[in-house]
């Protein structure tokens, strides 16, 4: 059954890295970040449009790179549209702890559903180079939040 598992994880991660979703520039968007993994060339640029209360209502991004990073941005967007920036920073912790270990230490139940999405990915703490690649979309949603309106972030994966 694991390898049942394995399998369909890889499917899930060629899907998304072939046809990323959310892949298209936001015009309106009110932060911007870039992100650069000058290890393997990844790179992308995300888009996020706020809410009116602060949380985000729209991600988005561009750019080029591995199946591995196109994935984990593709399933980042979707995953943090609809949350707080402390939820997204919170659900970037934890998916940086499953990306390095394979597991997700003291994940609750209020982002189990999140995490189990995010769980296709928990397999590239078996490759430590691969880590990066799956992190760089998390260290740009990072740089985005703490930007300003208009302000272009730089994030790095290094």
């Amino acid at each position: 059954m694991f390898d049942d598992l394995r399998d369909l994880y890889q499917e899930v991660i060629l899907d998304h890295g072939r046809k990323p979703r959310n892949f298209h520039r936001l015009e309106d968007a009110d932060r911007t970040a870039r992100g650069d993994n000058p290890m393997c060339g990844d790179r992308m640029e995300l888009f996020l449009k706020l809410s009116p209360e602060g949380g985000i209502a729209d991600a988005a991004f561009q750019g080029r790179g591995c199946a591995i990073s196109m994935a984990s941005a593709s399933l980042m967007t979707e995953t943090v549209k609809g949350k707080s920036p402390a939820e997204a920073r919170s659900l970037g912790e934890h998916f940086r702890a499953l990306a390095t270990t394979g597991t997700c230490p003291e994940c609750g139940e209020a982002i189990a559903e999140d995490m189990e999405r995010l769980q296709v990915l928990g397999g590239v703490s078996e490759f430590p180079s691969r880590v990066k690649c799956a992190t760089l979309a998390w260290h740009t949603l990072n740089a985005a939040l703490d930007g300003g309106p208009g302000d272009v972030k730089e994030a790095s994966s290094e």
